[in-house]
């Protein structure tokens, strides 16, 4: 059975509610004993004397969908989870938005624990996702991941 490759981008910021929404449509899945999250904020870092108002996120969409479509399918080899999601803002995200949210669901916490760093850390190193840091002043610098 051959699974479908999912549209892992919204438009500008993740909000609060379809946070919650997303975490409350697995009230039912009763095998679930742990859910884990990881919420990517934007930063008003300070940079050379100037501050970050916004990150302007730009993909190659379709290859950084494929990448994340292998994450999930790796991860579910990998661990014991019941179900993984991943969203990443496109468009510009200010300071103190939300730009990434990543929810893992297991049987067991550890599991998700253990998951939920795993798809982070290879979804940063991995998929081609570009930020354009917006200063305050109108100049820019491209995001360099760490």
């Amino acid at each position: 059975m051959e699974t479908k490759i999912k549209n892992v981008f919204k438009e500008g910021a993740i909000s609060p509610d379809f946070i919650a929404n997303s975490i409350a449509k697995h009230q039912s899945k009763t095998q679930i004993g742990a859910h884990d999250i990881f919420l990517g904020q934007v930063r008003a870092d300070e940079i050379e004397g100037k501050t970050v108002s916004a990150i302007e996120y730009t993909a190659y969409e379709s290859m950084a969908n494929l990448k994340c479509h292998e994450l999930r399918e790796d991860a579910f080899s990998r661990f014991n989870i019941t179900c993984m999601h991943i969203y990443q803002s496109l468009g510009r995200v200010k300071a103190g938005e939300i730009c990434l949210f990543v929810f893992v669901s297991s049987p067991h916490r550890r599991v998700a624990f253990e998951a939920i760093e795993f798809v982070v850390e290879e979804f940063k190193a991995s998929v081609p996702i570009f930020g354009k840091e917006l200063f305050e002043d109108d100049s820019y610098q491209w995001k360099v991941n760490t």
